[in-house]
Protein backbone atom coordinates (compact mmCIF):
# COMPACT_ATOMS: atom_id res chain seq x y z
CA UNK A 1 0.00 0.00 0.00
CA UNK A 2 3.00 2.29 0.44
CA UNK A 3 3.36 2.45 -3.32
CA UNK A 4 -0.11 3.96 -3.74
CA UNK A 5 0.20 6.22 -0.70
CA UNK A 6 3.44 7.70 -2.01
CA UNK A 7 1.85 8.45 -5.37
CA UNK A 8 -1.12 10.12 -3.67
CA UNK A 9 1.22 12.23 -1.54
CA UNK A 10 3.03 13.38 -4.67
CA UNK A 11 -0.29 14.27 -6.31
CA UNK A 12 -1.24 16.30 -3.23
CA UNK A 13 2.11 18.08 -3.25
CA UNK A 14 1.56 19.15 -6.85
CA UNK A 15 -1.89 20.51 -6.04
CA UNK A 16 -3.59 17.92 -8.26
CA UNK A 17 -5.29 15.78 -5.59
CA UNK A 18 -8.96 15.15 -6.39
CA UNK A 19 -11.97 14.22 -4.30
CA UNK A 20 -15.60 13.82 -5.31
CA UNK A 21 -17.39 17.12 -4.58
CA UNK A 22 -20.00 16.98 -1.82
CA UNK A 23 -23.12 19.01 -1.22
CA UNK A 24 -26.28 19.78 -3.12
CA UNK A 25 -26.85 21.95 -6.15
CA UNK A 26 -28.34 24.93 -4.30
CA UNK A 27 -26.78 27.94 -2.66
CA UNK A 28 -24.55 28.95 -5.56
CA UNK A 29 -24.55 29.64 -9.28
CA UNK A 30 -22.99 26.62 -10.98
CA UNK A 31 -20.58 27.68 -13.71
CA UNK A 32 -19.11 24.16 -13.87
CA UNK A 33 -22.24 22.53 -15.25
CA UNK A 34 -22.52 20.72 -18.57
CA UNK A 35 -26.29 21.21 -18.39
CA UNK A 36 -25.98 23.78 -21.15
CA UNK A 37 -29.68 24.00 -21.95
CA UNK A 38 -30.79 24.10 -18.32
CA UNK A 39 -32.93 20.96 -18.64
CA UNK A 40 -31.37 18.87 -15.89
CA UNK A 41 -33.30 20.56 -13.06
CA UNK A 42 -36.61 20.98 -14.93
CA UNK A 43 -39.17 19.28 -12.68
CA UNK A 44 -41.93 20.15 -15.14
CA UNK A 45 -40.29 17.99 -17.81
CA UNK A 46 -39.98 15.03 -15.46
CA UNK A 47 -43.61 15.42 -14.40
CA UNK A 48 -44.69 15.58 -18.03
CA UNK A 49 -42.69 12.46 -18.91
CA UNK A 50 -43.98 10.38 -16.02
CA UNK A 51 -47.56 11.54 -16.49
CA UNK A 52 -47.63 9.05 -19.37
CA UNK A 53 -48.58 5.69 -17.85
CA UNK A 54 -46.58 3.86 -20.50
CA UNK A 55 -43.37 5.60 -19.39
CA UNK A 56 -43.95 4.64 -15.76
CA UNK A 57 -43.94 0.97 -16.78
CA UNK A 58 -40.70 0.98 -18.78
CA UNK A 59 -38.01 -1.26 -17.21
CA UNK A 60 -35.13 0.30 -15.31
CA UNK A 61 -32.58 -2.17 -16.64
CA UNK A 62 -31.73 -3.93 -19.88
CA UNK A 63 -30.10 -6.80 -17.98
CA UNK A 64 -27.87 -7.61 -20.96
CA UNK A 65 -25.98 -6.14 -23.89
CA UNK A 66 -27.81 -4.92 -27.00
CA UNK A 67 -26.98 -8.23 -28.68
CA UNK A 68 -28.75 -10.20 -25.94
CA UNK A 69 -31.30 -7.91 -24.30
CA UNK A 70 -34.97 -8.82 -24.75
CA UNK A 71 -36.30 -5.25 -24.33
CA UNK A 72 -35.08 -3.18 -27.31
CA UNK A 73 -38.12 -1.08 -28.32
CA UNK A 74 -37.00 2.15 -26.63
CA UNK A 75 -33.46 1.87 -28.00
CA UNK A 76 -34.72 1.33 -31.55
CA UNK A 77 -37.17 4.24 -31.27
CA UNK A 78 -34.43 6.59 -30.12
CA UNK A 79 -32.09 5.44 -32.89
CA UNK A 80 -34.85 5.87 -35.49
CA UNK A 81 -35.65 9.41 -34.31
CA UNK A 82 -31.97 10.41 -34.30
CA UNK A 83 -31.54 8.84 -37.74
CA UNK A 84 -34.30 11.05 -39.14
CA UNK A 85 -32.56 14.12 -37.70
CA UNK A 86 -29.09 13.24 -39.00
CA UNK A 87 -30.13 11.41 -42.19
CA UNK A 88 -27.72 8.64 -41.21
CA UNK A 89 -27.73 5.38 -39.34
CA UNK A 90 -27.46 5.78 -35.56
CA UNK A 91 -25.95 3.45 -32.98
CA UNK A 92 -26.28 4.02 -29.24
CA UNK A 93 -23.46 3.68 -26.72
CA UNK A 94 -23.52 3.80 -22.93
CA UNK A 95 -21.46 7.00 -22.70
CA UNK A 96 -19.20 9.25 -24.71
CA UNK A 97 -16.26 7.37 -23.25
CA UNK A 98 -17.71 4.03 -24.42
CA UNK A 99 -18.36 5.53 -27.84
CA UNK A 100 -14.89 6.92 -28.44
CA UNK A 101 -12.99 3.96 -27.05
CA UNK A 102 -15.24 1.46 -28.82
CA UNK A 103 -15.48 3.16 -32.21
CA UNK A 104 -11.84 4.17 -32.64
CA UNK A 105 -10.44 0.84 -31.48
CA UNK A 106 -12.79 -0.96 -33.91
CA UNK A 107 -12.37 1.09 -37.10
CA UNK A 108 -8.64 1.77 -36.86
CA UNK A 109 -7.59 -1.60 -38.14
CA UNK A 110 -4.59 -2.72 -40.12
CA UNK A 111 -3.48 -0.09 -42.61
CA UNK A 112 -4.82 2.84 -40.56
CA UNK A 113 -2.78 5.79 -39.34
CA UNK A 114 -4.48 8.05 -36.80
CA UNK A 115 -3.92 11.83 -36.61
CA UNK A 116 -5.68 13.48 -33.66
CA UNK A 117 -5.87 17.05 -32.47
CA UNK A 118 -3.42 17.63 -29.61
CA UNK A 119 -6.24 18.65 -27.25
CA UNK A 120 -8.54 15.72 -28.00
CA UNK A 121 -10.42 14.28 -25.02
CA UNK A 122 -8.93 11.48 -22.92
CA UNK A 123 -11.56 9.04 -24.24
CA UNK A 124 -10.25 9.64 -27.77
CA UNK A 125 -6.67 9.06 -26.67
CA UNK A 126 -7.68 5.86 -24.88
CA UNK A 127 -9.52 4.67 -27.99
CA UNK A 128 -6.40 5.31 -30.04
CA UNK A 129 -4.25 3.36 -27.60
CA UNK A 130 -6.71 0.45 -27.56
CA UNK A 131 -6.68 0.36 -31.36
CA UNK A 132 -2.93 -0.33 -31.37
CA UNK A 133 -2.75 1.63 -34.61
CA UNK A 134 0.20 3.96 -35.24
CA UNK A 135 -0.74 7.54 -34.47
CA UNK A 136 0.45 11.08 -33.95
CA UNK A 137 -1.16 14.37 -32.92
CA UNK A 138 -1.24 17.69 -34.71
CA UNK A 139 -0.94 21.04 -32.97
CA UNK A 140 -4.30 22.24 -31.73
CA UNK A 141 -6.40 23.51 -34.67
CA UNK A 142 -3.22 23.95 -36.73
CA UNK A 143 -4.35 22.65 -40.11
CA UNK A 144 -1.07 23.44 -41.85
CA UNK A 145 0.59 21.09 -39.39
CA UNK A 146 -2.15 18.54 -39.99
CA UNK A 147 -1.66 18.68 -43.75
CA UNK A 148 2.10 18.28 -43.40
CA UNK A 149 1.50 15.08 -41.42
CA UNK A 150 -0.97 13.86 -44.03
CA UNK A 151 1.57 14.46 -46.81
CA UNK A 152 4.23 12.54 -44.91
CA UNK A 153 2.00 9.50 -44.47
CA UNK A 154 -0.43 9.49 -47.39
CA UNK A 155 1.53 6.87 -49.35
CA UNK A 156 2.35 4.71 -46.33
CA UNK A 157 -1.16 3.78 -45.18
CA UNK A 158 -4.49 2.78 -46.70
CA UNK A 159 -6.45 5.12 -44.42
CA UNK A 160 -5.65 8.27 -42.48
CA UNK A 161 -8.15 8.77 -39.64
CA UNK A 162 -8.27 12.44 -38.63
CA UNK A 163 -9.94 12.96 -35.23
CA UNK A 164 -11.02 16.21 -33.64
CA UNK A 165 -13.73 17.73 -31.46
CA UNK A 166 -16.25 20.23 -32.76
CA UNK A 167 -16.15 22.27 -29.55
CA UNK A 168 -13.24 21.56 -27.23
CA UNK A 169 -14.35 20.86 -23.69
CA UNK A 170 -11.66 22.80 -21.85
CA UNK A 171 -11.04 25.80 -24.13
CA UNK A 172 -14.42 26.26 -25.77
CA UNK A 173 -12.96 26.88 -29.22
CA UNK A 174 -14.06 24.90 -32.26
CA UNK A 175 -12.62 23.03 -35.21
CA UNK A 176 -13.02 24.26 -38.78
CA UNK A 177 -15.24 21.76 -40.59
CA UNK A 178 -14.72 23.53 -43.94
CA UNK A 179 -10.92 23.23 -43.81
CA UNK A 180 -11.11 19.61 -42.69
CA UNK A 181 -13.51 18.83 -45.54
CA UNK A 182 -11.15 20.49 -48.03
CA UNK A 183 -8.29 18.32 -46.78
CA UNK A 184 -10.42 15.22 -47.20
CA UNK A 185 -11.31 16.21 -50.75
CA UNK A 186 -7.63 16.78 -51.51
CA UNK A 187 -6.57 13.49 -49.90
CA UNK A 188 -9.31 10.86 -50.53
CA UNK A 189 -7.85 8.29 -48.13
CA UNK A 190 -8.61 10.63 -45.19
CA UNK A 191 -11.53 9.76 -42.91
CA UNK A 192 -12.98 12.48 -40.66
CA UNK A 193 -14.12 11.76 -37.10
CA UNK A 194 -15.74 14.62 -35.14
CA UNK A 195 -16.74 14.41 -31.47
CA UNK A 196 -19.74 16.71 -30.88
CA UNK A 197 -20.10 15.99 -27.14
CA UNK A 198 -20.12 19.66 -26.13
CA UNK A 199 -22.00 20.92 -29.19
CA UNK A 200 -24.95 18.53 -29.38
CA UNK A 201 -28.11 20.18 -28.14
CA UNK A 202 -26.71 23.68 -27.91
CA UNK A 203 -25.10 24.48 -31.29
CA UNK A 204 -26.46 24.67 -34.80
CA UNK A 205 -30.00 24.34 -36.18
CA UNK A 206 -32.07 22.10 -33.90
CA UNK A 207 -28.99 21.79 -31.70
CA UNK A 208 -27.54 19.03 -33.89
CA UNK A 209 -23.97 20.32 -33.69
CA UNK A 210 -21.44 22.05 -35.89
CA UNK A 211 -20.96 19.26 -38.42
CA UNK A 212 -24.67 18.98 -39.21
CA UNK A 213 -24.86 22.78 -39.51
CA UNK A 214 -22.02 22.85 -42.00
CA UNK A 215 -22.49 22.69 -45.80
CA UNK A 216 -19.69 20.12 -45.62
CA UNK A 217 -21.65 17.73 -43.42
CA UNK A 218 -21.30 14.81 -45.84
CA UNK A 219 -17.51 15.02 -45.59
CA UNK A 220 -17.59 14.00 -41.93
CA UNK A 221 -17.56 10.21 -41.84
CA UNK A 222 -18.18 9.66 -38.14
CA UNK A 223 -20.02 11.91 -35.72
CA UNK A 224 -20.19 11.22 -32.00
CA UNK A 225 -22.61 12.97 -29.66
CA UNK A 226 -23.61 12.55 -26.03
CA UNK A 227 -26.93 12.76 -24.19
CA UNK A 228 -25.43 13.41 -20.75
CA UNK A 229 -24.80 17.13 -21.19
CA UNK A 230 -27.23 19.44 -23.01
CA UNK A 231 -29.78 16.61 -23.35
CA UNK A 232 -30.05 16.05 -19.57
CA UNK A 233 -29.89 12.28 -19.85
CA UNK A 234 -27.16 9.65 -20.28
CA UNK A 235 -25.58 7.67 -23.07
CA UNK A 236 -24.13 8.59 -26.45
CA UNK A 237 -24.60 7.95 -30.14
CA UNK A 238 -22.71 7.83 -33.39
CA UNK A 239 -24.09 8.96 -36.75
CA UNK A 240 -22.51 6.86 -39.52
CA UNK A 241 -23.10 5.00 -42.76
CA UNK A 242 -25.00 1.67 -42.69
CA UNK A 243 -21.75 -0.21 -43.34
CA UNK A 244 -19.94 1.44 -40.42
CA UNK A 245 -22.90 0.83 -38.10
CA UNK A 246 -22.94 -2.87 -38.99
CA UNK A 247 -19.17 -3.01 -38.57
CA UNK A 248 -19.39 -1.46 -35.08
CA UNK A 249 -22.15 -3.85 -34.01
CA UNK A 250 -19.80 -6.69 -34.90
CA UNK A 251 -16.43 -5.24 -33.84
CA UNK A 252 -16.84 -2.55 -31.17
CA UNK A 253 -16.02 -4.18 -27.84
CA UNK A 254 -17.57 -1.46 -25.68
CA UNK A 255 -20.85 -2.02 -27.53
CA UNK A 256 -20.73 -5.81 -27.65
CA UNK A 257 -19.69 -6.46 -24.05
CA UNK A 258 -21.53 -3.73 -22.09
CA UNK A 259 -24.96 -4.07 -20.57
CA UNK A 260 -27.17 -1.76 -22.61
CA UNK A 261 -28.60 1.49 -21.34
CA UNK A 262 -31.77 1.13 -19.26
CA UNK A 263 -34.81 1.28 -21.58
CA UNK A 264 -36.26 4.03 -19.38
CA UNK A 265 -33.28 6.26 -20.16
CA UNK A 266 -33.66 5.80 -23.90
CA UNK A 267 -37.34 6.73 -23.62
CA UNK A 268 -36.45 9.81 -21.54
CA UNK A 269 -33.74 10.81 -24.03
CA UNK A 270 -36.19 10.59 -26.93
CA UNK A 271 -38.66 12.71 -24.96
CA UNK A 272 -35.99 15.34 -24.21
CA UNK A 273 -34.53 15.48 -27.73
CA UNK A 274 -38.03 16.04 -29.11
CA UNK A 275 -38.17 19.14 -26.87
CA UNK A 276 -34.56 20.12 -27.47
CA UNK A 277 -34.71 20.44 -31.24
CA UNK A 278 -37.23 23.30 -31.00
CA UNK A 279 -35.43 25.27 -28.27
CA UNK A 280 -33.95 27.95 -30.54
CA UNK A 281 -34.81 30.71 -28.05
CA UNK A 282 -32.83 28.96 -25.32
CA UNK A 283 -29.89 28.46 -27.69
CA UNK A 284 -29.96 32.16 -28.54
CA UNK A 285 -29.95 32.97 -24.82
CA UNK A 286 -26.94 30.71 -24.24
CA UNK A 287 -25.08 32.51 -27.01
CA UNK A 288 -25.93 35.94 -25.60
CA UNK A 289 -24.88 34.97 -22.08
CA UNK A 290 -21.70 33.39 -23.48
CA UNK A 291 -20.72 36.74 -24.99
CA UNK A 292 -21.27 38.39 -21.62
CA UNK A 293 -19.23 35.69 -19.87
CA UNK A 294 -16.29 36.26 -22.24
CA UNK A 295 -16.45 39.96 -21.40
CA UNK A 296 -16.59 39.23 -17.66
CA UNK A 297 -13.48 37.04 -17.93
CA UNK A 298 -11.62 39.68 -19.92
CA UNK A 299 -11.46 37.49 -23.01
CA UNK A 300 -10.78 39.22 -26.30
CA UNK A 301 -12.43 36.40 -28.23
CA UNK A 302 -15.72 34.70 -27.42
CA UNK A 303 -15.68 31.11 -28.62
CA UNK A 304 -18.69 29.30 -27.22
CA UNK A 305 -20.62 28.50 -24.05
CA UNK A 306 -17.34 27.27 -22.50
CA UNK A 307 -14.62 29.70 -21.40
CA UNK A 308 -11.40 29.14 -19.43
CA UNK A 309 -9.68 31.42 -16.95
CA UNK A 310 -6.05 30.30 -17.05
CA UNK A 311 -4.11 30.40 -13.78
CA UNK A 312 -1.11 28.38 -14.99
CA UNK A 313 -0.76 26.78 -11.57
CA UNK A 314 -2.79 24.03 -9.89
CA UNK A 315 -2.63 25.51 -6.38
CA UNK A 316 -3.75 28.92 -7.66
CA UNK A 317 -6.65 27.31 -9.51
CA UNK A 318 -7.83 25.49 -6.38
CA UNK A 319 -7.60 28.60 -4.19
CA UNK A 320 -9.40 30.76 -6.72
CA UNK A 321 -12.16 28.18 -7.01
CA UNK A 322 -12.58 28.10 -3.22
CA UNK A 323 -12.78 31.89 -3.01
CA UNK A 324 -15.41 32.07 -5.73
CA UNK A 325 -17.49 29.36 -4.07
CA UNK A 326 -17.49 31.34 -0.84
CA UNK A 327 -18.93 34.21 -2.88
CA UNK A 328 -21.67 32.01 -4.31
CA UNK A 329 -20.16 30.99 -7.65
CA UNK A 330 -19.03 27.45 -8.46
CA UNK A 331 -16.22 27.03 -11.00
CA UNK A 332 -14.14 23.94 -10.41
CA UNK A 333 -10.36 23.86 -10.95
CA UNK A 334 -9.10 21.95 -13.99
CA UNK A 335 -5.63 20.53 -13.53
CA UNK A 336 -3.12 18.10 -14.99
CA UNK A 337 -3.66 15.59 -16.57
CA UNK A 338 -7.00 16.98 -17.79
CA UNK A 339 -5.10 19.94 -19.26
CA UNK A 340 -1.38 20.27 -20.01
CA UNK A 341 0.85 21.38 -17.14
CA UNK A 342 1.16 25.15 -17.08
CA UNK A 343 -2.37 25.67 -18.42
CA UNK A 344 -4.29 24.91 -15.21
CA UNK A 345 -7.50 26.89 -15.06
CA UNK A 346 -11.02 27.43 -13.93
CA UNK A 347 -13.51 26.26 -16.53
CA UNK A 348 -16.68 28.32 -16.83
CA UNK A 349 -19.74 27.22 -18.77
CA UNK A 350 -23.10 28.76 -19.50
CA UNK A 351 -26.55 27.28 -18.93
CA UNK A 352 -29.82 28.52 -20.36
CA UNK A 353 -31.08 28.46 -16.76
CA UNK A 354 -28.78 31.40 -15.94
CA UNK A 355 -29.61 35.09 -16.18
CA UNK A 356 -27.72 38.31 -16.85
CA UNK A 357 -27.51 38.96 -13.11
CA UNK A 358 -25.51 35.75 -12.68
CA UNK A 359 -22.87 37.01 -15.08
CA UNK A 360 -22.84 40.46 -13.48
CA UNK A 361 -22.42 38.88 -10.04
CA UNK A 362 -19.57 36.68 -11.22
CA UNK A 363 -17.78 39.67 -12.69
CA UNK A 364 -18.04 41.53 -9.39
CA UNK A 365 -16.85 38.49 -7.44
CA UNK A 366 -13.81 38.12 -9.70
CA UNK A 367 -12.93 41.80 -9.47
CA UNK A 368 -13.03 41.60 -5.67
CA UNK A 369 -10.46 38.80 -5.51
Amino acid sequence: MTYYSDILKDIQKQGNFRTIPKGGSTGYVDFSTNDYMGLGEREDLRSDFFSDEHNRLIPLTSSASRLLASRQDEHFRLEEMMSQLYRRDILLFNSGYHANTGIISAIAGQGTFIIADKLSHASIIDGIILSRAPFTRFRHNDYNHLESIIKQNIDRYERLLVITESIFSMDGDSCDIAVLAALKQKYPSVQLYVDEAHAFGVCGPQGLGLAKASPYYEAVDIIVGTFGKAAASCGAFTAVSPVIKSFLINKSRSFIFSTALPPLNSAWTRFIVNKLISMDAERAKVYRLSCRLAEALGSTQQHSHIAPLITGDAVKAVKLSEKLLSSGYKALPIRTPTVPAGTERLRFSISAAMNDSDITGLKKALSAL
